[in-house]
């Protein structure tokens, strides 16, 4: 891996290793995408298996399927070492993968559902509200997460040397982003990051309800950024689930939706973004005085591969598996280019 940039204040927020050597602050944001996050989990695991004591990691963060991946890896982090984030993330998504023939039966069906409508074909359409299984899908996710998290401990976990936990949520009545950071990251928090409106009951948080963090801030990023000068990240790697280009054009109703589903998810990861590049540019070019002005440098780990939008509810265990060994695959390459 490169040693870090010389950026004159950013300098000051390294972290001396007990070498005498210093470290750069990293920050991880995970994207949501719903199966398709199980690449993330790979790519948290060979980050984790190889890290580099150059670099530090002072946040993380994640929507939806991502906000499992964060929750996971900052609890083992804090908790243990990074083997036990490792294993923890592991456990996750064994458990949520399909498990026996009745579950699988109702992954295929629910997968072929969403195949069909992602083709154009008109379906009959029932609310979240009308049917059970939606219920013991959430409590199943409850359930998986309480078994490998200790929720009641992670305000005790929470400090000044711990790295910044973050999930997003959208308060569905508000109309607005919200997210929840250390110790208010809690299973509702969790639940209401991952509720998509037509497989899910909104969470009520607050005094109001949440719906799908896929429609805030995906992932958050400037709860990474609003915290102490010693803490700011010098890079923000994003892992990005949804393929930012596209090439040719989508003609057919799959290719369509699939594409429609790829920007919905992008577009508030590309704003944000855009806007610490703005003023990554603004600092270069001395409008911004660096005494007071950090600048991040952006990093993207992408799936480099195209699934379609279907499948981001197949929890096939053969499936996740193959997304999980190329998020390890891609997060090599990453670090191979640095």
């Amino acid at each position: 891996m490169s040693e870090p940039t010389d950026r004159g204040e950013a300098d000051s927020r390294h972290v001396e290793t007990d070498g005498g050597t210093s470290r750069t602050n990293v920050a991880i944001a995970c994207q949501g995408g719903g199966s398709h996050t199980a690449f993330t989990a790979g790519v948290l695991q060979h980050l984790l298996e190889v890290w580099d004591d150059e670099y530090e990691l002072v946040g993380i963060s994640g929507t939806s399927g991502g906000a499992y991946n964060a929750l996971a890896a900052w609890y083992g982090v804090v908790t243990g070492d990074h083997q036990k984030a490792i294993d923890t993330l592991d456990g996750i998504w064994d458990d949520l993968a399909t498990d026996g023939w009745s579950d699988q039966v109702m992954n295929q069906w629910v997968t072929g559902l969403s195949r069909l409508e992602s083709r154009g074909l008109p379906l009959p359409s029932l609310s979240p509200y009308q049917i059970p299984g939606p219920e013991v899908g959430k409590d199943r996710i409850t359930e998986t997460l309480e078994r490998h998290i200790d929720f009641d401990s992670i305000p005790d976990l929470c400090g000044r040397d711990s790295p910044e936990l973050v999930v997003g949520t959208v308060d569905l009545n508000g109309g607005h982003f919200e997210t929840f950071t250390n110790k208010d990251v809690t299973p509702d928090a969790v639940l209401a990051s991952a509720a998509v409106p037509n497989l899910f009951e909104a969470v009520e948080l607050n005094g109001h309800y949440h719906w799908d963090g896929l429609f805030s801030q995906n992932p958050p990023i400037n709860d990474l950024l609003s915290v102490p000068p010693e803490r700011k990240p010098d890079e923000l790697w994003i892992v990005q689930i949804n393929p930012q280009e596209f090439e040719g054009e989508p003609k057919t109703p799959e290719m369509i939706a699939n594409r429609r589903n790829e920007l919905s998810g992008n577009i508030s990861l590309n704003q944000e973004l855009a806007f610490i590049e703005r003023v990554n540019g603004w600092i270069d070019d001395g409008y911004l005085p660096e005494s007071e002005f950090c600048r991040t440098e952006i990093h993207r780990i992408e799936m480099g591969k195209r699934f379609d939008c279907s499948t981001k509810v197949d929890r096939d265990r053969g499936f996740l598996d193959e997304l999980m060994q190329l998020g390890r695959e891609r997060a090599a390459a990453f670090l191979d280019d640095k």
